[in-house]
Protein backbone atom coordinates (compact mmCIF):
# COMPACT_ATOMS: atom_id res chain seq x y z
CA UNK A 1 0.00 0.00 0.00
CA UNK A 2 2.80 2.42 0.87
CA UNK A 3 4.33 1.75 -2.52
CA UNK A 4 1.51 3.72 -4.13
CA UNK A 5 2.99 6.91 -2.69
CA UNK A 6 6.54 6.33 -3.93
CA UNK A 7 7.65 8.80 -6.60
CA UNK A 8 8.45 7.40 -10.01
CA UNK A 9 12.11 7.19 -11.00
CA UNK A 10 13.23 9.85 -13.49
CA UNK A 11 14.79 7.22 -15.77
CA UNK A 12 14.07 3.54 -16.14
CA UNK A 13 15.99 1.41 -13.61
CA UNK A 14 18.16 -0.30 -16.24
CA UNK A 15 19.40 3.07 -17.53
CA UNK A 16 20.17 4.28 -14.02
CA UNK A 17 22.08 1.07 -13.26
CA UNK A 18 24.05 1.48 -16.48
CA UNK A 19 24.99 5.09 -15.65
CA UNK A 20 26.24 4.06 -12.21
CA UNK A 21 28.10 1.08 -13.70
CA UNK A 22 29.74 3.40 -16.23
CA UNK A 23 30.99 5.70 -13.48
CA UNK A 24 32.34 2.70 -11.60
CA UNK A 25 34.16 1.56 -14.75
CA UNK A 26 35.55 5.05 -15.38
CA UNK A 27 36.71 5.59 -11.80
CA UNK A 28 38.47 2.22 -11.72
CA UNK A 29 40.17 2.62 -15.08
CA UNK A 30 41.00 6.32 -15.24
CA UNK A 31 41.76 7.08 -11.60
CA UNK A 32 39.83 8.42 -8.66
CA UNK A 33 42.67 10.77 -7.77
CA UNK A 34 42.38 12.53 -11.14
CA UNK A 35 38.59 12.65 -10.99
CA UNK A 36 38.34 14.07 -7.47
CA UNK A 37 41.47 16.24 -7.37
CA UNK A 38 42.02 17.42 -10.93
CA UNK A 39 38.84 17.16 -13.03
CA UNK A 40 36.69 20.29 -12.97
CA UNK A 41 33.17 21.15 -14.06
CA UNK A 42 33.88 23.08 -17.25
CA UNK A 43 31.49 25.97 -17.87
CA UNK A 44 30.66 28.10 -20.94
CA UNK A 45 32.34 31.14 -19.43
CA UNK A 46 35.35 33.39 -19.91
CA UNK A 47 36.90 31.69 -16.93
CA UNK A 48 37.31 28.45 -18.86
CA UNK A 49 37.39 29.84 -22.41
CA UNK A 50 39.13 33.23 -22.21
CA UNK A 51 40.58 33.33 -25.73
CA UNK A 52 39.60 36.24 -28.00
CA UNK A 53 39.74 35.13 -31.65
CA UNK A 54 37.64 35.91 -34.71
CA UNK A 55 38.89 33.79 -37.61
CA UNK A 56 36.99 30.47 -37.93
CA UNK A 57 40.19 28.45 -38.07
CA UNK A 58 41.53 30.15 -34.95
CA UNK A 59 38.24 29.58 -33.13
CA UNK A 60 38.39 25.85 -33.78
CA UNK A 61 42.06 25.49 -32.80
CA UNK A 62 41.86 27.61 -29.64
CA UNK A 63 38.65 25.86 -28.53
CA UNK A 64 40.19 22.45 -29.13
CA UNK A 65 43.28 23.40 -27.14
CA UNK A 66 41.14 24.57 -24.21
CA UNK A 67 39.02 21.42 -24.27
CA UNK A 68 42.13 19.23 -24.34
CA UNK A 69 43.62 21.12 -21.40
CA UNK A 70 40.46 20.88 -19.30
CA UNK A 71 40.25 17.16 -20.10
CA UNK A 72 43.85 16.71 -18.94
CA UNK A 73 44.81 15.52 -22.44
CA UNK A 74 46.77 18.50 -23.76
CA UNK A 75 49.92 16.37 -24.05
CA UNK A 76 48.18 13.57 -25.94
CA UNK A 77 49.27 13.44 -29.57
CA UNK A 78 46.49 14.06 -32.10
CA UNK A 79 45.75 16.04 -35.24
CA UNK A 80 42.69 18.28 -35.70
CA UNK A 81 41.19 18.66 -39.18
CA UNK A 82 38.06 20.29 -40.58
CA UNK A 83 35.61 18.20 -42.58
CA UNK A 84 34.19 19.22 -45.93
CA UNK A 85 31.32 21.71 -45.43
CA UNK A 86 27.78 20.35 -45.53
CA UNK A 87 25.68 20.80 -48.66
CA UNK A 88 23.42 23.85 -48.43
CA UNK A 89 19.89 22.38 -48.42
CA UNK A 90 18.16 25.73 -49.01
CA UNK A 91 17.58 26.36 -52.71
CA UNK A 92 14.85 28.97 -52.48
CA UNK A 93 12.66 30.98 -50.15
CA UNK A 94 10.24 28.06 -49.71
CA UNK A 95 12.19 25.11 -51.12
CA UNK A 96 14.82 22.91 -49.53
CA UNK A 97 16.39 19.57 -50.36
CA UNK A 98 14.76 16.81 -48.32
CA UNK A 99 16.94 14.25 -46.51
CA UNK A 100 20.16 15.79 -47.81
CA UNK A 101 23.23 14.07 -46.33
CA UNK A 102 24.97 15.93 -43.52
CA UNK A 103 28.42 15.30 -42.18
CA UNK A 104 28.90 14.15 -38.59
CA UNK A 105 29.58 16.74 -35.92
CA UNK A 106 32.96 15.10 -35.36
CA UNK A 107 34.96 11.92 -35.88
CA UNK A 108 37.80 10.05 -34.18
CA UNK A 109 40.17 7.73 -36.00
CA UNK A 110 43.46 5.93 -35.40
CA UNK A 111 45.82 4.77 -38.15
CA UNK A 112 49.36 3.46 -38.38
CA UNK A 113 52.16 5.54 -39.84
CA UNK A 114 55.00 4.22 -42.00
CA UNK A 115 57.21 3.90 -38.91
CA UNK A 116 54.49 1.85 -37.19
CA UNK A 117 53.32 4.59 -34.83
CA UNK A 118 49.72 5.43 -34.05
CA UNK A 119 48.28 8.56 -35.65
CA UNK A 120 45.15 9.95 -34.00
CA UNK A 121 42.95 12.30 -36.03
CA UNK A 122 39.94 14.22 -34.76
CA UNK A 123 37.74 15.97 -37.30
CA UNK A 124 34.94 18.47 -36.84
CA UNK A 125 32.15 19.92 -38.93
CA UNK A 126 33.16 23.54 -39.74
CA UNK A 127 29.53 24.61 -39.38
CA UNK A 128 29.91 24.21 -35.61
CA UNK A 129 32.43 27.07 -35.42
CA UNK A 130 29.40 29.38 -35.38
CA UNK A 131 28.07 27.55 -32.31
CA UNK A 132 30.87 27.47 -29.71
CA UNK A 133 29.08 25.36 -27.09
CA UNK A 134 28.19 22.69 -29.63
CA UNK A 135 31.80 22.76 -30.82
CA UNK A 136 33.03 22.17 -27.26
CA UNK A 137 30.55 19.31 -26.83
CA UNK A 138 31.80 17.73 -30.06
CA UNK A 139 35.48 18.03 -29.13
CA UNK A 140 34.77 16.59 -25.67
CA UNK A 141 32.97 13.62 -27.22
CA UNK A 142 35.83 12.86 -29.61
CA UNK A 143 38.45 13.19 -26.87
CA UNK A 144 36.35 10.81 -24.80
CA UNK A 145 36.69 8.38 -27.72
CA UNK A 146 40.45 8.79 -27.45
CA UNK A 147 40.42 8.14 -23.70
CA UNK A 148 38.17 5.09 -24.04
CA UNK A 149 40.51 3.67 -26.71
CA UNK A 150 43.28 3.43 -24.09
CA UNK A 151 41.20 1.20 -21.80
CA UNK A 152 41.55 -2.58 -22.04
CA UNK A 153 38.37 -3.26 -20.08
CA UNK A 154 35.24 -3.05 -22.22
CA UNK A 155 32.76 -0.46 -20.98
CA UNK A 156 29.38 -1.63 -19.57
CA UNK A 157 27.03 -2.65 -22.34
CA UNK A 158 29.84 -3.64 -24.70
CA UNK A 159 30.24 -2.51 -28.29
CA UNK A 160 26.50 -2.00 -28.74
CA UNK A 161 26.61 0.92 -26.30
CA UNK A 162 30.09 2.18 -27.13
CA UNK A 163 28.91 5.57 -28.43
CA UNK A 164 26.55 6.00 -25.48
CA UNK A 165 29.48 5.23 -23.19
CA UNK A 166 31.52 7.88 -25.00
CA UNK A 167 28.80 10.48 -24.34
CA UNK A 168 28.89 9.61 -20.65
CA UNK A 169 32.67 9.67 -20.56
CA UNK A 170 32.58 13.24 -21.91
CA UNK A 171 30.48 14.14 -18.85
CA UNK A 172 32.96 12.28 -16.64
CA UNK A 173 35.71 14.49 -18.07
CA UNK A 174 33.84 17.58 -16.88
CA UNK A 175 31.82 18.65 -19.94
CA UNK A 176 28.35 17.66 -18.75
CA UNK A 177 26.85 21.14 -19.10
CA UNK A 178 27.91 21.31 -22.73
CA UNK A 179 26.70 17.79 -23.47
CA UNK A 180 23.29 18.33 -21.89
CA UNK A 181 22.71 21.80 -23.35
CA UNK A 182 23.60 20.63 -26.86
CA UNK A 183 22.05 17.17 -27.02
CA UNK A 184 19.48 18.77 -29.30
CA UNK A 185 21.16 21.50 -31.31
CA UNK A 186 18.69 23.91 -32.87
CA UNK A 187 19.86 26.89 -34.89
CA UNK A 188 18.12 29.78 -36.60
CA UNK A 189 19.18 30.87 -40.06
CA UNK A 190 18.55 34.07 -42.01
CA UNK A 191 19.58 34.54 -45.61
CA UNK A 192 17.94 37.52 -47.35
CA UNK A 193 14.22 36.77 -47.44
CA UNK A 194 14.81 33.23 -46.23
CA UNK A 195 14.42 32.49 -42.52
CA UNK A 196 13.90 29.34 -40.52
CA UNK A 197 15.31 26.75 -38.16
CA UNK A 198 17.55 23.76 -38.69
CA UNK A 199 18.28 20.92 -36.30
CA UNK A 200 21.20 18.62 -35.54
CA UNK A 201 21.27 15.76 -33.06
CA UNK A 202 24.54 15.72 -31.13
CA UNK A 203 25.58 12.57 -29.29
CA UNK A 204 23.68 9.39 -28.45
CA UNK A 205 22.30 9.84 -24.94
CA UNK A 206 19.12 11.88 -24.52
CA UNK A 207 19.30 15.30 -22.92
CA UNK A 208 17.66 13.91 -19.77
CA UNK A 209 20.10 11.00 -19.56
CA UNK A 210 22.92 13.51 -19.88
CA UNK A 211 21.43 15.77 -17.19
CA UNK A 212 21.12 12.74 -14.90
CA UNK A 213 24.75 11.84 -15.59
CA UNK A 214 25.78 15.44 -14.92
CA UNK A 215 23.91 15.27 -11.60
CA UNK A 216 25.84 12.13 -10.63
CA UNK A 217 29.12 13.86 -11.54
CA UNK A 218 28.22 16.81 -9.32
CA UNK A 219 26.95 14.62 -6.48
CA UNK A 220 30.26 12.76 -6.37
CA UNK A 221 32.30 15.97 -6.49
CA UNK A 222 29.89 17.83 -4.18
CA UNK A 223 29.40 20.71 -6.61
CA UNK A 224 26.87 23.32 -5.53
CA UNK A 225 23.53 23.37 -7.36
CA UNK A 226 23.84 27.10 -8.08
CA UNK A 227 27.03 26.53 -10.05
CA UNK A 228 25.17 24.26 -12.47
CA UNK A 229 21.91 26.24 -12.49
CA UNK A 230 23.75 29.32 -13.73
CA UNK A 231 24.76 27.64 -16.99
CA UNK A 232 22.29 24.82 -17.61
CA UNK A 233 19.40 25.61 -19.96
CA UNK A 234 16.31 26.67 -18.02
CA UNK A 235 14.08 23.77 -19.20
CA UNK A 236 16.63 21.30 -17.77
CA UNK A 237 17.20 22.90 -14.36
CA UNK A 238 14.17 21.43 -12.61
CA UNK A 239 15.03 17.97 -13.93
CA UNK A 240 18.60 18.39 -12.70
CA UNK A 241 17.36 19.32 -9.23
CA UNK A 242 15.14 16.23 -9.10
CA UNK A 243 18.00 14.07 -10.37
CA UNK A 244 20.35 15.28 -7.63
CA UNK A 245 17.74 14.47 -4.99
CA UNK A 246 17.11 11.00 -6.43
CA UNK A 247 20.81 10.21 -6.77
CA UNK A 248 21.58 11.18 -3.17
CA UNK A 249 18.97 8.64 -2.04
CA UNK A 250 20.46 5.85 -4.16
CA UNK A 251 22.74 3.52 -2.13
CA UNK A 252 24.86 3.02 -5.24
CA UNK A 253 26.21 6.55 -4.72
CA UNK A 254 28.00 5.46 -1.55
CA UNK A 255 29.35 2.43 -3.40
CA UNK A 256 30.93 4.75 -5.98
CA UNK A 257 32.44 6.87 -3.22
CA UNK A 258 33.95 3.73 -1.71
CA UNK A 259 35.94 3.17 -4.89
CA UNK A 260 37.89 6.27 -3.95
CA UNK A 261 38.25 5.10 -0.33
CA UNK A 262 39.51 1.65 -1.34
CA UNK A 263 42.12 3.03 -3.77
CA UNK A 264 43.32 5.60 -1.26
CA UNK A 265 43.59 2.91 1.40
CA UNK A 266 45.64 0.75 -0.93
CA UNK A 267 47.99 3.62 -1.67
CA UNK A 268 48.31 4.45 2.04
CA UNK A 269 49.08 0.86 2.97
Amino acid sequence: MLGLFKSKSLLDPDTVDWIFAMFSWALRNFGTDVFYDVTILVTPSNRHFPDKVTEPGEVAVSTFQRVRAHAGMDQWQCTLIAQEPDTDTRIGATISIENAPRGPAGTFSVSRTDDDKSKVVISFNPELVRYPEALVATFAHELAHYLAATCQELSPGGEEYHEHATDLLAVFLGFGIFQANNAFHFQQFTDGNLQGWSYRRLGYLSQYELVYTLALFCALKEINYKTVHRYLKDPLCSYYKKAIKEIRMNPKLEELKMIKSIKNQLVTD
